[in-house]
C-alpha cells in the first residue's frame, strides 16, 4: 500500500479523535453508561491510531525534506546529515505502516474484558483430573506474571488430585483478548502417577475462556431469581459448619437463538461472606447468558476464518503436552518447542504471541490492507 493510499484511509481519524475527546467529558454522555463505555473504548483505540498517524506524517515530511537537501545542497556535512535522516525514515516507515494497518482493523470489542476461565477434565479418568489441575496451576502462574487477579469461583476436586472442574474469574488489562487463544481441548501424553506398568497414556482436558459480562451487557430480571443458601463444605473451621454462606441461584431464561426456555443453576461457595457469594453468582449468571446469546456472533467469526487461531471452538484439539519428549505442540500454527517444564510453570507468552501474529496476518489478508 502506497503512502498516499494509506493517508487516504487515515483521513478523518484525528477529527474523530477530537470529537470523541470532547464527548467523553459531556455530562449527558457520562450519565449514559452504555454510551460512555463505548466511547471510552473508542477513545483509547483512536488515541493509539492518532499517535501512530502523527508519527507517520512526521517521518514522511522528514524524508521529503532530506531528499530536497540531497537534490539542492552542495555542503557535504549537510548532505551527510540529510542522508542519515533519509535512511532512518526509510527504515522506520515500513514498520510504522504495518503498525497502522493493524490498528485500522476493527478490534474485537470483547478483547478488553475480564474473563471467566473454565477447565474440565476430559477423557482419561483420574489422570485427566490431575492434568486439569496442572493446567489450572499453569494459568494461575501466567496470570500472576501478568499482574492479573485470579479468583476461584467454583471447583470440584478429582479423587486422585487435580480437578474434575475448576472455574476462575480473571481480571486485569486485556485479559480476554490474551486468554481467548487457550479455548479448546488440551491433550497430555505421559506416564500417569496411577500407572504401575510405566506405560504412556493420553488424556485430555477442555479449556473454555469466556468474556465476563458487565451488568449492562445482559438484561436479567433479578426479581425472578430464586435464591437458596446452604453451609459450605470443605476446610474453613467453625464458620463453615455454622454459617450458611454458600448460595445457589435458579433462573429461567429463554434462549433468543433457539426460543427454548431453560433453568440455569449456579452455586457459589468461594467466600465466607454470603453477599459476596451472591454478587459472584450473579456475575457468573450474566457471563453464562452473555456467552449463549453471543454464540451466533462467535460462529459467524469462525465461519469467516480459514484458521482456528481464536474461534472459541471448545471441541478443537489445540495443543499437545508430550512429557516423554519434553515437547509442546500447538496444532493450529504448527508451533513446537521443547521447554515443557517452563511452559507448564506459566511461561506461555511466546506461544500466545505466535498465535496473535498468525491471527493478525489472517486479519490483514481478509481486510486487504
Amino acid at each position: 500500500m502506497s503512502a498516499n493510499s494509506l493517508l487516504d484511509r487515515l483521513d478523518g481519524i484525528e477529527a474523530r479523535f477530537e470529537e470523541v475527546s470532547t464527548l467523553i467529558t459531556d455530562p449527558s454522555v457520562i450519565a449514559d453508561m452504555k454510551r460512555y463505555v463505548r466511547l471510552t473504548k473508542e477513545y483509547k483505540d483512536l488515541e493509539k491510531l492518532t499517535g501512530a498517524t502523527r508519527r507517520y506524517r512526521t517521518l514522511l515530511a522528514n524524508a521529503d525534506e532530506a531528499r530536497m537537501v540531497l537534490e539542492q545542497e552542495q555542503d557535504e556535512e549537510l548532505r551527510a546529515m540529510a542522508k542519515e535522516e533519509l535512511d532512518e525514515s526509510q527504515t522506520e516507515l515500513p514498520k510504522l505502516e504495518e503498525e497502522i494497518k493493524l490498528l485500522l482493523i476493527p478490534a474485537d470489542p470483547e478483547d478488553a474484558k475480564n474473563a471467566i476461565l473454565e477447565i474440565r477434565g476430559g477423557t482419561g479418568g483420574d489422570e485427566a483430573a490431575i492434568f486439569a489441575g496442572d493446567l489450572a496451576k499453569m494459568y494461575m502462574k501466567y496470570c500472576e506474571s501478568k499482574g492479573w487477579n485470579v479468583a476461584v469461583t467454583s471447583a470440584s476436586e478429582g479423587a486422585a488430585g487435580g480437578f474434575k472442574e475448576i472455574v476462575m474469574a480473571v481480571s486485569g488489562d486485556n485479559v480476554y483478548g490474551t486468554l481467548k487463544y487457550e479455548s479448546g481441548v488440551h491433550r497430555v501424553q505421559r506416564v500417569p502417577a496411577t500407572e504401575t506398568q510405566g506405560r504412556v497414556h493420553t488424556s485430555a482436558a477442555t479449556v473454555a475462556v469466556l468474556p465476563e459480562a458487565e451488568a449492562f451487557d445482559v438484561e436479567i430480571n433479578e426479581g425472578e431469581i430464586k435464591w437458596d443458601t446452604f453451609r459450605s463444605g470443605g476446610a474453613g473451621g467453625q464458620n463453615v459448619n455454622k454459617v450458611e454462606s454458600g448460595v445457589r441461584l435458579r433462573y429461567m431464561w429463554r434462549n433468543p437463538n433457539t426460543g427454548v426456555s431453560e433453568e440455569i443453576l449456579i452455586e457459589c461457595t468461594e467466600t465466607r461472606d454470603q453477599p459476596k457469594n451472591k454478587e459472584r453468582a450473579l456475575s457468573r449468571l450474566r457471563t453464562f447468558i452473555y456467552d449463549k446469546e453471543h454464540q451466533k456472533y462467535l460462529d459467524d467469526i469462525a465461519s469467516r476464518r480459514k484458521t482456528m487461531v481464536s474461534t472459541g471452538d471448545r471441541s478443537a484439539k489445540i495443543r499437545t503436552y508430550n512429557y516423554p519428549q519434553g515437547r509442546i505442540t500447538d496444532h493450529r500454527i504448527n508451533y513446537t518447542i521443547y521447554n515443557l517444564q517452563a511452559f507448564v510453570d506459566g511461561d506461555i507468552q511466546d506461544c500466545i504471541d505466535h498465535l496473535i501474529i498468525a491471527e493478525n496476518a489472517e486479519k490483514l489478508k481478509a481486510s486487504e490492507l
